[in-house]
């Protein structure tokens, strides 16, 4: 069993950064990848990027590719969505999810957070 929890949204300016955690809890956390999705009013939900079990190896969609980053500190159980250069398309609720495989389908995530706001002013 996994809980996550995100934190780390709010109200910023576009051009602005703003960094997300999303904790988890339950030791087998360093097995399961990690997947950041978002969903914009009235829009389906959308994948953002994903991590693998150790770090390695990551992915993004190409609406936020050279712009957010995703790390993972297995230590503290933790990982991270570094948003740069943000826009107002940007504004979603964000959530992290975990899978046994590493995958961009939300489907096959089995565990997910409540979310977190992030808006982006113009």
């Amino acid at each position: 069993q996994v809980q996550l929890v995100e934190s780390g949204g709010r109200l910023v300016q576009a051009g602005g950064s703003l960094r997300l955690s999303c904790a988890a809890s339950g030791r087998t956390f360093g097995n399961y990848a990690m997947g950041w999705f978002r969903q914009a009013p009235g829009k389906e939900r959308e994948f953002v990027g994903r991590i693998s079990w150790s770090g390695g190896s990551t992915y993004y969609a190409d609406s936020v590719k050279g712009r957010f980053t995703i790390s993972r500190d297995i230590a503290k159980n933790t990982v991270y969505l570094q948003m740069n250069s943000l826009k107002p398309e940007d504004t979603a609720v964000y959530y992290c999810a975990a899978s046994r495989v590493i995958t961009s389908a939300p489907g096959l995530y089995t565990y997910w957070g409540q979310g977190t706001q992030v808006t982006v002013s113009s």
